[in-house]
């Protein structure tokens, strides 16, 4: 595994745990994916998802800062939703609490 998912699983490991009903993916250009769900966040393994937001390392990155609105990065393209929207709202909303 990489350390960008490394990092990723730490930093939202504790954000997403007991907060996110059903499955997310996050698919890192580059660098692979990571699953969050009621449990945490951790390597995705092949695991499917209720909704799979992919991205680049540096566009996630900037919206876990909150420098990116989620909601644009979609609308511009940088952030693609494969799944339901309004799931992905609701796992953008815990990443820039």
């Amino acid at each position: 595994m990489s350390a960008v998912l490394e990092e990723f699983i730490t930093f939202l490991g504790p954000r997403v745990a007991g907060r996110l009903q059903g499955r997310a993916k996050l698919f890192v250009k580059d660098e692979g994916a990571v699953i969050l769900d009621k449990d945490g966040a951790r390597a995705a393994d092949g695991q499917e998802a209720d909704v799979t937001l992919t991205a680049s390392e540096k566009v996630f990155r900037a919206i876990l800062s909150g420098d990116q609105n989620p909601a644009t990065a979609y609308m511009t393209g940088k952030l693609k939703v494969d799944g339901s929207l309004q799931r992905a709202l609701k796992v953008s909303a815990i990443f820039t609490r």
